[in-house]
Formats: structure tokens, C-alpha cells, sequence
């Protein structure tokens, strides 16, 4: 086992990354400091390990299940009210500890109720996807999503402590491991070229899902995201460069209202229409646009917006993305492999154009 620290003076938390980890008790029982405990999964992970880990938490609480529907449409207001109804009816009080066992969307409202709940109530990240494991279950972003727009609605509010298991990798189907590494891919595009080579040379072993490649991608991925969300954790500055891909990539989910594609996918096809975008500035070369649109098609992931989505749609999506300040979008966009930066100030001709050709392109 491995285990990052994530450092934010009386809040730090431990990452746990390893294996054979719901079973270890001494992991969680620190971080519950009452007599219950609230394990809130969906209908998918629930019956692969809550029972796991119901038993581990029982062997010093009381331990009570609340099972949501398994999908990004879910991830609403109407799915926080639900958590709250069943914990009032229990009661649950502010010692009560949540348990998000899932992936992005079950982490997000869980900790989004574990932050609103009695004004604020201790939670525990078991995140079991890949995306979650590098991505959402660090940092402390929880919320849901409104029918303007993704993660509009929400709150910093750090979890006490995060388990990641790799043997969950072993269930999760292709497609979500695929959409967790284009988050891997990520952190080697904006601030670790040397992780981005690794990953370059490493597609098979990572596609294969060998344990030793996956738990050096997770902790390098881990790593970068505790060291950015240390030093900015309410995204005044540097954590916006973990948006890379993200602005285009929501405008893309926004487009299919939630559906059809998962996160990672749009993700993946936002950092490669960013990493044009860069190029379309002159801020790099046709050579590193190159590099990216080439690793994320090795992975298998689409490098393309889906058909039929316009540019006008890319555009009203994007004027109400929550990185937009002062009526300006902002995007994440790389000056090289491994350095992104933040801007506001182009030229909208060019952006518009780009958006434009992308689309052409996507139609022959």
C-alpha cells in the first residue's frame, strides 16, 4: 500500500492506494468519529463490494445503505434530497459518516449531501472506478449538476480520508477504464512531461490492466492532483489547469444531456480540440498537437465531438461554463507537453474557426 498525503494544515488527509484495502479497518475506523455510518453507492457497485465494506465498518459501527440510481443524469438536486430524506428518517446526526463507494457521480452528490447535511457531517472516499480513483475523490469539489449547466451547483468540502483499491479495477467494464485514463493522460499534459512518456510507452501494460502499471499510474496521478489542490484548494488560480479538456469536453456533455457519452470520453475529445486550440494560438507545434491527438486515439478514446454538434452548440454551452469570469470563457490551454496555462484574451475569430473546422471534419 501507498499512501499520499494530502496537506491542508488541520484538514490533511491520507490517500490509501493499494490492495486487498476494504477489508482493513484500521484504514477506516480513525475517520468515523461517531456510531454510524451512511455507505451511499448505486445500484451497480453496491452489490460488488457493500457488503465488503459493511462488514468492516461494523465491526465498531452501526451501519446503514442508501443505493442510487447508476448514471450522470442522476447527479441532481433530486438525488441529494433523496440521501437527505433517508437520513432524517433514520436519524442520522453530525456525527454521522458518509461512505461514497463508486465512482464520480456517487462521490460528487455524497459528498455534496455529507457537505450540506446538519451544515456539515465527516465522509470517506472509496472510490471505485479509475476516474475517481485519480480524479474526483481529490480535492474536496462535490456537487451536482443543473439543465444549464455541469457542476453548477456545489461546495469545497474535503473528505477525511480517501481508500483506493485497485482490485475494484478488476470488475469495472472497459469503457469506464478507458474514460479514467484520459484523466491520467491529463496530469501528463499539464504539469509532468516525464509521466506523459511514461504513458506513451506504457499503453499496453495500462490497456491490459497489469496491477504493478496501474498503481504507478494512480499514484503519479494522485500525486500531481494533491500537490495542485495543496496549493490552491478553491481554485483561484493554478487548480483551473486541472479543467484542461474539461470546458470543451462539458460542452460536449451537455450536448447529449448527460448521456451516451461518459465523462473521460468528452474529456479526452475536449483535451484534443484544446491542444488545437493551443496550436491555432501558436503555442505549440504541429508535432505536440500531434502527440496528443495520437496518444489519446492509442487509448482508444475519441478525439472528435460527436456528430451532428455545431458550433453554436460548443459556444452556448461554453457561456455558461463556471470558469467563465467577467463574461469571458477561460480555457486551459499548453504552452508544451507537461506546461498548460490559463487564458482569457484570444482572439474570438479563431476560436470560432477552429470550432467550425473540428465540425466540418467530424461530418465527412
Amino acid at each position: 500500500m501507498k499512501t499520499i498525503t494530502v496537506n491542508l494544515d488541520d484538514r490533511k488527509y491520507p490517500i490509501h492506494i493499494g490492495r486487498d484495502l476494504l477489508q482493513n479497518v484500521e484504514l477506516f475506523q480513525p475517520h468515523v468519529s461517531g456510531d454510524r455510518v451512511v455507505i451511499i453507492s448505486n445500484e451497480i457497485v453496491a452489490p460488488l463490494y457493500a457488503n465488503t465494506i459493511s462488514k468492516t465498518i461494523s465491526q465498531f459501527a452501526l451501519v446503514e445503505e442508501y443505493h442510487l440510481p447508476d448514471g450522470e443524469i442522476y447527479k441532481d438536486l433530486s438525488s441529494v434530497s433523496q440521501i437527505f430524506d433517508h437520513m432524517l428518517s433514520i436519524p442520522c446526526d453530525r456525527k454521522t459518516t458518509i461512505i461514497a463507494l463508486g465512482g464520480g457521480v456517487v462521490g460528487d452528490i455524497s459528498g455534496f449531501a455529507a457537505a450540506c447535511y446538519q451544515r456539515g457531517i465527516p465522509y470517506i472516499h472509496v472510490p471505485t472506478t479509475l476516474l475517481a480513483q485519480v480524479d474526483s475523490s481529490i480535492g474536496g469539489k462535490t456537487g451536482v449538476n443543473h439543465p444549464l449547466g455541469k457542476n453548477m451547483i456545489g461546495a469545497i468540502y474535503q473528505p477525511k480520508c480517501v481508500v483506493a483499491d485497485i482490485d475494484t479495477l478488476k470488475t469495472l467494464p472497459e469503457r469506464e477504464l478507458l474514460a479514467g485514463l484520459a484523466e491520467v493522460i491529463k496530469y501528463g499534459l499539464i504539469r509532468d512531461p516525464e509521466f506523459f512518456d511514461w504513458l506513451e510507452d506504457n499503453v499496453d501494460s495500462l490497456l491490459s490492466r497489469d496491477l504493478d502499471s496501474l498503481a504507478y499510474a494512480i499514484e503519479r496521478s494522485c500525486a500531481n492532483k494533491a500537490e495542485v489542490v495543496e496549493l490552491d484548494e478553491r481554485e483561484s488560480g493554478l487548480r483551473a489547469l486541472l479543467n484542461f479538456g474539461h470546458t470543451f469536453g462539458h460542452a460536449i456533455e451537455n450536448k447529449l444531456n448527460y448521456k451516451s457519452w461518459l465523462h473521460g470520453e468528452a474529456v479526452a475529445a475536449g483535451m484534443v480540440i484544446a491542444a488545437e486550440f493551443s496550436r491555432c494560438l501558436n503555442l505549440i507545434d504541429s508535432e505536440q498537437q500531434s502527440r496528443v491527438e495520437q496518444i489519446v486515439r492509442r487509448y482508444k478514446l475519441p478525439v472528435l465531438p460527436p456528430n451532428g454538434m455545431t458550433e453554436s452548440d460548443f459556444m452556448d454551452a461554453m457561456a455558461v461554463d463556471k470558469k467563465v469570469e467577467a463574461g469571458k470563457i477561460r480555457f486551459i490551454v499548453l504552452e508544451g507537453i507537461g506546461k498548460a496555462i490559463v487564458i482569457d484574451d484570444y482572439p474570438m475569430p479563431i476560436l470560432k474557426g477552429m470550432l467550425t473546422d473540428i465540425v466540418r471534419r467530424n461530418s465527412n
